[in-house]
């Protein structure tokens, strides 16, 4: 590929994001798409438009990025959670490492690559890209000593900057952990594999056998029952609601409730007022199942933290397989539909899973092949001998070899994401944060070795197999194999970071699904069952992929460092305007994908050094390569330090914290109301009144308030139960 194919690509691709940039910048400011681009802001108060037609509206403006650029660190906090902090740390971190090697290697490596051959280079536009790459230098040329002092500075600032990351996040992590209102998956464990006794229930079985082994400690339990007997309950129920709805004596009307446990299956009639709906609401007072029905899994909550955390860490019996314990996540992070699955098919489904993963990734090197064979247009024409006239002009030809590839694999990627959710969903986890957890590594995995070892050691599928039989060629194929197959990344990250981001920004799906929905099918409600929660397990695969990239290039290939360092400059403001308007925080794991990014950043910095060491020995340098070895050998005791000194904190919960924290709850008297809000915190089916009863549900005016900026503040409207309802009306030319 030559500079006039890439600037093609980098040319088309700068046009898409302007476009989509200024379309998002009009189409915010739209009334009917409010729920697209600020659903978050939206999700906990209904809005009345007070928005008269103007010009400014159809003004595009970047009022947007100013605020995305405001936003300090302890707002992403507030909004969207320790995630949404990590997640954002990660960008901070590639902007700076980057910035680094951008400097060193563009300055310093790059005139080596340029004139490490004596040749006379052509006009800039016919040069070819390889001129740039480390390929350009001559064999034994003293000259590889600026790419092994670039390696070293990248691998060492790396390393430094990792350590001061890893720190500072693992004392975020247990500041939120004392700091957050009390958690009520701190004091439950969640129990599996309950064994059968005949004549007994589950229920009975379970509190007998923590009653005899944990009598001090044991405080209550909630069974689980299975989903299809829930699900009909709630559906009866929700009828019943529905045709006494319209009942009231006295000013007091029918509530639906939250099914938990107990004794009977009666309506009680409340007020209208919502206090006297939550002092009314009892434990004790709902059953959700007869026993038949139970499963063998029960929510078991303890009178202190580390009551909880102490049976997690214990096996309950000589059987490994029976009374199986884990602390069990957030309430609304609870995946209910995988607790009826019977434990003993857990290791069943993973091994289908990764089975099924690994045909996967197979069938998925044709796509990537397929990619390959249209950045090769000599082997293009051979095989299609129809398309040499076509191929022979200019423009075609800097279109298929620049854009053409790095799109095709982009669209076949779009396949990953909701195939590996699928395998995750398989695998039956506990909870959504695990779900998405185990989702985000398995296109994590995928993704590194499809879109760049698959790539990088191109050909036929036949080939690349015979590459991946012999692991000790492959360090010497990346080597030579990676500084042909820079540009290829070049166009990679214009096509999926750049475009990707400008898609991201206008949320594309959700956009197309609202204008269907409002101007098609009529229905203009603002429904906010759909707004999701920040889609971790992809954004951070992708933001990981392009850090190897960028690691991998940086010497070979430095020509790529400045796109690389704009897209996480873009990247950096975009997700954090998403954070403030679009998604919605459902749960908060606490970082843990952090651990992910810090492993996988150490081994991109590795691999490098690996590569490197085999460019180095192509080269004819072995003082160069004789100093490389000394640092991956550091670079992997710095990894293993790391990982002694801070994973176990986000594995296990420290003793010392839980104590403390328990201690200041006795002090301060708050067992009893913790007591309390365990009894409901586990419900298999929520049945709240706004879901039922919209027009019975009541936000805070101060919450709304604080929600919509440049609102004209709260407008308290009488509904026709006569409760007040909180509006806002929101202002959208300022936004």
């Amino acid at each position: 590929m030559d500079i006039a194919a890439l600037l093609t690509s980098a040319g088309i691709n700068i046009a898409l994001c302007v476009l989509l940039f200024t379309l998002y910048s009009v189409l915010r400011k739209q009334p009917s798409n409010r729920i697209v681009y600020f659903g978050r802001r939206l999700a906990s108060v209904q809005l009345r438009s007070n928005d008269p037609f103007s010009l400014e509206r159809f003004v595009p403006s970047t009022s947007w990025l100013i605020k995305a650029w405001e936003t300090t660190e302890d707002e992403i906090l507030t909004v969207g959670g320790l995630d949404a902090v990590v997640f954002q740390r990660i960008l901070i971190f590639s902007i700076r490492i980057f910035s680094i090697a951008a400097v060193i290697c563009m300055f310093l490596v790059l005139p080596v690559n340029y004139y490490g051959k004596e040749m006379a280079h052509k006009r800039l536009g016919a040069e070819s890209l390889d001129v740039f790459t480390i390929g350009n230098v001559q064999e034994g040329s003293v000259w590889l000593w600026a790419h092994c002092l670039a390696l070293y500075t990248i691998s060492c600032t790396t390393c430094a900057l990792l350590y001061f990351e890893y720190k500072s996040i693992t004392k975020m992590r247990l500041t939120h952990l004392r700091g957050s209102p009390t958690n009520s998956s701190h004091f439950t464990v969640l129990v599996r594999s309950i064994p059968f006794v005949p004549g007994e229930s589950y229920s009975h079985t379970l509190k007998k056998f923590f009653t005899t082994y944990y009598p001090s400690n044991y405080l209550a339990h909630q069974m689980v029952h299975h989903s299809g007997v829930v699900q009909k309950l709630m559906d009866e129920a929700e009828k019943m609601c529905k045709m006494l709805s319209a009942v009231s004596s006295d000013g007091r009307s029918l509530k639906p409730f939250c099914f938990c446990t107990s004794s009977t299956l009666s309506f009680h009639i409340l007020s209208d007022q919502p206090e006297s709906v939550d002092e009314s609401i009892r434990y004790s007072d709902f059953e959700i199942a007869p026993p038949d029905n139970e499963c063998p899994v029960a929510f078991v909550f303890f009178k202190t933290r580390f009551a909880a955390v102490v049976a997690t860490q214990m096996l309950q019996t000589t059987n490994p397989m029976l009374w199986v314990t884990e602390q069990a996540p957030e309430p609304h992070d609870v995946l209910w539909s995988s607790l009826s699955i019977p434990y003993k098919q857990l290791w069943l489904r993973k091994i289908a899973t990764l089975l099924a993963a690994i045909v996967f990734m197979f069938l998925f090197l044709v796509p990537v092949t397929f990619v390959q064979g249209l950045t090769q247009l000599d082997k293009l024409s051979k095989t299609f001998p129809f398309l040499r006239g076509l191929l022979k002009k200019d423009y075609i030809n800097h279109v298929v070899t620049g854009y053409l590839p790095s799109v095709i694999l982009t669209l076949f990627l779009y396949t990953v994401p909701p195939t590996m959710m699928l395998f995750s969903a398989i695998e039956a986890p506990i909870s959504r944060s695990g779900r998405k957890k185990s989702a985000c590594l398995k296109i994590l995995y995928f993704t590194i070795l499809n879109v760049f070892f698959v790539n990088v050691l191109s050909g036929s599928v036949i080939s690349q197999l015979s590459v991946f039989s012999s692991v000790r060629d492959i360090p010497l194929e990346l080597a030579k194999a990676i500084p042909t197959q820079a540009s290829f990344f070049m166009t990679y990250v214009f096509t999926s970071g750049w475009t990707g981001l400008a898609c991201e920004l206008m949320q594309l799906f959700s956009f197309i699904c609202n204008l269907v929905k409002k101007f098609i099918l009529r229905n203009y409600e603002d429904a906010h069952d759909w707004l999701m929660a920040f889609p971790y397990h992809t954004e951070v695969p992708r933001v990981l992929l392009f850090v190897l990239i960028g690691f991998s290039c940086s010497i070979m290939a430095p020509l790529i460092l400045p796109f690389l360092l704009f897209y996480f400059f873009m990247a950096y403001l975009i997700y954090k305007n998403q954070i403030l308007n679009v998604y919605l925080k459902k749960y908060d794991s606490g970082g843990l994908f952090w651990p992910i990014v810090h492993n996988t950043t150490v081994f991109s910095l590795v691999l490098t050094q690996i590569i490197a060491l085999g460019v180095f020995g192509i080269k004819d340098s072995p003082v160069a390569s004789g100093f490389t070895i000394p640092l991956i050998v550091c670079t992997l005791l710095f990894s293993e330090y790391c990982r002694q000194r801070f994973q176990p904190v986000f594995k296990k919960a420290a003793a010392q914290v839980l104590i403390d924290m328990d201690r200041e709850d006795e002090n301060g008297d708050r067992f009893e109301d913790i007591y309390n809000r365990l009894r409901t915190a586990y419900c298999q089916i929520q049945l709240t009144s706004h879901e039922l009863r919209p027009g019975l549900a009541v936000t805070r005016v101060n919450d709304v308030a604080e929600t919509i900026p440049g609102s004209g503040g709260p407008k308290p409207v009488k509904t026709s139960s006569g409760v007040s309802k909180a509006w806002a009306v929101c202002n959208f030319e300022d936004n």
